[in-house]
């Protein structure tokens, strides 16, 4: 079965009965130069092509983190939306962005990642203007993400792993003190500033709540 839905800020396409070897034999055959995510989930296999709504916020998250791993002296490997996958778990995801940073002194040297020998992000972003079709709560449980942000475009939502399922929490563990309320303030605030005047606004406050001089 084939399912598409469209959006302005996000295309969907839903393929089902995708077997493993299929899904990793689309994977070397599309490479990197793609302009679209997957989630694999089970013989589920979903295609999103982003579009400006879904890339803005993206981009801008990357940056709140960047300045907050700067100023908080915290070293940080971006993975960026590389494939997240295991072949026992018959799951696979490409998140908006994700980040090793608690465990990046054990990836720091690795030119390649892959969830089969290295640890997951400890970090992963997922913005979701629309609804996906496949559970990625459960994918990324599977492979073992500790922390999850989730943006729908309106309201923020930490989470972090706990038993096999993630919790809805306050603060963030990559970054303590952070605050999901502190956070979707800098979120919502995307629609009505300038990127430079937000990014610097965003600084100010990094050093003045952590008072880096």
């Amino acid at each position: 079965m084939i399912a598409t839905t469209v959006s302005l800020a996000e295309q969907r396409t839903l393929l089902e009965n995708i077997s493993w070897q299929t899904f990793e034999t689309l994977l070397k055959e599309i490479g990197n130069k793609r302009g679209y995510r997957i989630a694999y989930d089970e013989g589920k296999l979903e295609i999103m092509t982003p579009l400006f709504e879904h890339e803005n916020p993206k981009i801008k998250s990357d940056r709140f983190i960047f300045i907050l791993a700067e100023e908080l002296d915290i070293e940080i490997k971006s993975a960026g939306s590389m494939t997240l996958k295991q072949e026992r778990a018959k799951k696979g995801i490409e998140p908006d962005n994700c980040y090793y940073i608690q465990t990046e002194p054990a990836v720091r040297d690795r030119e390649a990642l892959d969830l089969e020998t290295a640890p997951p992000p400890d970090l992963a972003i997922e913005i979701d203007i629309t609804n996906s079709s496949i559970n990625k709560f459960a994918i990324y449980s599977a492979l073992g993400v500790p922390e999850l942000w989730l943006y729908n475009g309106r309201v923020l939502k930490f989470y972090q792993l706990v038993e096999r399922e993630y919790i809805e929490c306050n603060f963030s563990i990559a970054f303590p003190l952070v605050s999901v309320a502190e956070m979707a303030g800098f979120f919502t605030r995307t629609q009505t500033m300038g990127e430079m005047a937000l990014l610097k606004s965003f600084r100010t406050w990094v050093k003045e709540k952590y008072n880096i001089l």
